[in-house]
């Protein structure tokens, strides 16, 4: 393993990696510079962000990041308010990887953001079973796949992103999609319109019944 820093920060993991995949990490300076341009969006709780080429999550561990600071700012008061709102934070954000490592970390990254967020707010007042469904969430949103083909790289399967919807204060529905039409749909609208809704997703495999939001994992 062979990694390339700048101020700290690795940009490059091997030179084969980079010749394999043009793997290449962008840097925190870069990575917030790019998202103040749709800053507005950023503090979006319900925002939807997508990145095809997510590797280990710098710009949706800045993203995270920046939802849950508006969460703190408005629910830090109430602990059910704010878990209900991390979870419609969390749930609206993907990533797609072609290496299964970085996918690998970027959940666990998004993970401990989360978890670290939680636990200093709430201490012994945690909820086991959030931890277990904001852990859910994130395995079904970063995953591992070829964002040019829309399959996993070695299954061959198509790429099926879940679509999480709060219905009520309580309840959370989930229907799965395939990401192909998803990125086709996308030229067509934009995943930030104020009625972001299933109508950006297409191709729709299965559907679950609502449950609680604190039951998914």
């Amino acid at each position: 393993m062979q990694e390339t820093t700048i101020n700290n920060e690795i940009q490059v993991k091997s030179k084969k990696r980079v010749a394999d995949h043009g793997e290449v990490f962008t840097n925190d300076s870069e990575v917030n510079a790019m998202l103040d341009l749709v800053k507005h969006e950023t503090e979006r709780i319900d925002s939807r962000f997508l990145e095809p080429a997510c590797g280990n999550g710098n710009f949706l561990a800045e993203v995270l990041r920046r939802k849950l600071a508006v969460v703190d700012s408005r629910y830090s008061k109430s602990q059910i308010e704010w878990e209900r709102y991390s979870v419609i934070a969390i749930s609206s954000i993907y990533g797609v990887d072609i290496l299964e490592d970085n996918a690998i970390e970027c959940q666990e990254r998004l993970f401990n953001i989360f978890s670290k967020a939680y636990i200093s707010k709430f201490g012994t007042n945690c909820k086991v079973e959030l931890i277990r469904s904001i852990k859910y969430i994130i395995k079904r949103n970063i995953l591992w796949g070829n964002a040019l083909d829309f399959t996993n790289p070695i299954s061959k399967k198509p790429i099926v992103f879940s679509e999480w919807t709060m219905i009520n204060e309580n309840m959370i529905k989930r229907r799965d999609y395939v990401f192909q039409f998803l990125v086709e749909k996308s030229f067509q609208t934009s995943l930030f319109d104020e009625n972001n809704t299933a109508q950006y997703f297409d191709k729709e495999v299965s559907q679950f019944p609502p449950v609680h939001y604190l039951k998914l994992g």
